[in-house]
């Protein structure tokens, strides 16, 4: 059963101006791509699914896609929020921006706590691609849902495996469809994504 795309982490929210365009171009570059392939987009019931974030140089904060905005085909900067501070363990959030970030966002941020090195992450969703590689590559614990602490410390566990380091791809056993993949930068995360889905 698909889990429903609702924030469960506690949220301060700043709600500032909008990021600045320039600071978003290539990420929404990429988005705009992954929604045109349907890995990013909108259930009939109205949940919207996919996300993608990128890292701010030698900082801890991250940029990242706005919850609610998976079924709006394109974004502009204002569907965007700055992460600025996280704590997967007492789950909460602050965030800056018009939107509210991503109910993913603990996820993207224990890849970022768990490899420094890793600059961008991108969630999707797309049943026949979770399928096939679902228990293949690094899967996570069916029991841990998403946007939970517990799919946090699930992520990191994974992370710290030379194999997900390697594959820099996840599977997310209990968030059905949920996919994630990570690289130094946007443009190997997503790729990484995309050639697996060209070889099914």
């Amino acid at each position: 059963m698909i889990d429903e795309g609702y924030i469960k982490y506690q949220c301060d929210w700043d709600q500032v101006s909008a990021i600045a365009e320039a600071e978003v171009v290539e990420l929404n570059q990429w988005r705009t791509k992954l929604y045109q392939l349907g890995l990013i987009g909108q259930y009939d019931n109205g949940i919207g699914f996919g996300n993608l974030s990128v890292r701010l140089a030698k900082s801890s904060e991250f940029i990242i896609s706005g919850t609610q905005t998976g079924g709006i085909a394109n974004l502009t900067a204002q569907h965007y929020t700055k992460v600025t501070d996280y704590n997967w363990q007492q789950n909460y959030v602050t965030c800056q921006g018009l939107t509210k970030a991503s109910s993913e966002t603990l996820t993207h941020a224990a890849i970022y706590v768990a490899q420094p090195q890793v600059n961008a992450v991108v969630h999707v969703h797309h049943k026949k691609l979770w399928d096939e590689l679902l228990d293949r590559f690094p899967t996570t614990n069916p029991d841990c849902a998403y946007g939970t602490p517990e799919m946090a410390q699930e992520i990191i566990r994974l992370c710290q495996q030379p194999l997900t380091q390697q594959q820099k791809i996840m599977i997310m056993s209990g968030h059905e469809e949920g996919i994630l993949s990570f690289g130094k930068n946007l443009t190997e995360a997503n790729e990484i994504l995309l050639g697996h889905l060209a070889a099914i």
